[in-house]
């Protein structure tokens, strides 16, 4: 089970994920960030990954596509920050020429 609350501030839209980042709820995810990243009015996109009790490859996958899209994140769990950490590692490691 994944639940998706949005978050409204002045600088930012704020997606606040809970649960697991696991299919199907991958796909939800990616609509819904598709979905809060219109119409921002200069704000940053946020997804907040600190209520993740489970991220699979598919899900780390995922994050790792939104982060190159310029995503920003907000981790605060061990998992979270762990994941991200790795997935800022790996993005770098790639030649430019590969990064999507």
């Amino acid at each position: 089970m994944l639940k998706i609350s949005i978050r409204e501030a002045r600088d930012e839209r704020r997606l606040v994920l809970e649960g697991k980042l696991i299919a199907p709820w991958t796909a939800e995810v990616r609509a819904e960030c598709e979905k809060a990243g219109q119409n921002l009015a200069g704000r940053t996109l946020v997804l907040d990954l600190k209520n993740l009790t489970v991220i699979s490859e598919e899900g780390e996958n995922l994050l790792g596509a939104l982060m190159n899209e310029g995503v920003k994140f907000h981790g605060g769990g061990v998992l979270a920050n762990q994941i991200l950490r790795q997935l800022a590692k790996r993005d770098h490691a790639l030649p430019p020429e590969s990064k999507p």
